[in-house]
């Protein structure tokens, strides 16, 4: 058969800040597929372990000597049992022995390799005639936290999110106008900034946390205003990295000032109100799922989303779905392993009536796979940057698979609540 797997090649790669990652080709009898992992720098405790001891290197000792035996003679069209036999081989719950990050990119280039064998796009094979809608992209144009360096906001992301669009182009069109801008206005605030970027492309500056704020609420308005449509904006908090369990209190550092629990949920209300917030994710440390629950009914109009609070987990997301925690979720595929987990936990969140947000990494490689979920698994957003290169070769990717559709293309059903 054409879909029969008859080689796994691993290798190492470099990612966007120069880290070492593996990428993994699965070749079949008439296919070929290709995935390389990424790594965050913002990382859940929950996610599984990215590689064995002793590394990429041991990671693909590992494929060569223990994993592709195992899968060669296997249908990648079957990629449940191609996913299973991985966590069959590694023995643990978190992927410690054979890496997640191996996992991860097996599973990927598994998928692609079984829809190429019947010359077909990823999203097509994963998605059917039904996957024809391209979501929304959600753009970091600022950075702090720990995405930044020296002075900057303690809110690790301001993200654009260009919700009136009825196209993916213009909606990243909007998103790189709004970049654009955001670089000007802060060359007028701060004497001190010098045009840095992130590993994710986004502004880095000298300005406080609520001056973000107001630089992205006037470069939104002013390309919604010229584009004549609606550019919202949003915030990844990362709470978790700024919360002291000590204390019990969230230190804001550039603003001298230390919240604890219940003044972070009024906090972050007022934020929402003032700024007409259309999306904030994880605004309390990842296990306050009574927080996320709070703001989540007080909040009206904005996606309420989790991303080291759910870490792509059914477990957790079961958790949340008990207590109303959040209203969506961020969906990485290598916080969980492999291709089958992620779909499980993306099929769990829309039965629930959460918002799947499938999300790149901080460190990621030129790897497009994650449009393709996006538009196969019909997640109304994707979280991949604007327009640094790893961000790049995803949303071009989506400009192709909206120009393949044709017609057939629409923007998908964003629930702004």
């Amino acid at each position: 058969m054409s879909s029969i797997i008859e080689d796994l090649i691993a290798r190492k790669i470099f990612n966007n800040r120069g880290e070492e990652t593996i990428e993994v080709d699965v070749i079949t009898a008439s296919g070929f597929g290709r995935a390389a992992a990424p790594a965050g720098k913002s990382r859940g405790k929950a996610e599984v372990v990215y590689y064995p001891q002793g590394g990429v290197e041991q990671a693909i000792k590992k494929v060569d000597d223990l994993i592709a035996p195992e899968l060669a003679g296997l249908n990648a069209d079957f990629q449940e049992e191609i996913d299973n036999t991985l966590h069959e081989i590694d023995g643990t719950t978190d992927f410690k022995n054979i890496g997640g990050n191996t996992a991860f990119a097996i599973s990927l280039a598994n998928a692609e390799a079984a829809a190429n064998s019947h010359n077909l796009l990823l999203f097509q094979f994963l998605g059917g005639n039904a996957a024809n809608s391209l979501p929304y992209p959600l753009g970091n144009c600022i950075s702090g936290g720990q995405h930044a360096r020296g002075k900057s906001p303690d809110i690790q992301e301001y993200l654009a999110l260009p919700h009136g669009a009825e196209s993916f182009l213009e909606a990243q069109t909007a998103n790189t106008q709004i970049h654009k801008k955001i670089g000007d206005l802060l060359k007028k605030k701060s004497t001190s900034f010098n045009g840095g970027k992130s590993d994710e492309g986004a502004w880095i500056a000298n300005i406080d946390t609520i001056d973000a704020f107001e630089v992205m609420a006037k470069a939104c308005e002013e390309v919604g205003n010229e584009l004549d449509f609606e550019c919202g904006f949003g915030i990844d908090v990362a709470a978790s990295s700024f919360w002291k369990p000590k204390e019990e209190k969230y230190i804001y550092e550039s603003e001298g000032k230390k919240r604890d629990t219940a003044e972070q949920l009024e906090f972050m209300l007022e934020l929402i109100e003032k700024y007409h917030l259309a999306y904030v994710e994880d605004p309390f440390n990842e296990d306050d799922f009574d927080s996320f629950a709070e703001l989540t009914r007080k909040s009206k109009n904005s996606l309420i989303c989790g991303d080291d609070l759910f870490t792509t987990s059914t477990e957790r997301l079961n958790n949340g779905i008990k207590i109303n925690a959040g209203n969506a979720i961020i969906i990485k595929v290598n916080q969980i392993g492999t291709l089958t987990d992620a779909t499980e936990t993306i099929e769990l969140a829309q039965l629930h009536g959460y918002d799947a947000v499938v999300s790149h990494r901080s460190g990621d490689t030129c790897d497009w796979h994650i449009a393709h979920l996006a538009v196969a698994y019909k997640c109304p957003i994707i979280k991949t940057g604007v327009v640094e290169g790893a961000r790049i070769a995803k949303l071009n990717e989506l400009i192709r698979i909206e120009h393949f559709l044709g017609n057939r293309a629409k923007m998908a059903d964003l629930k702004i609540r």
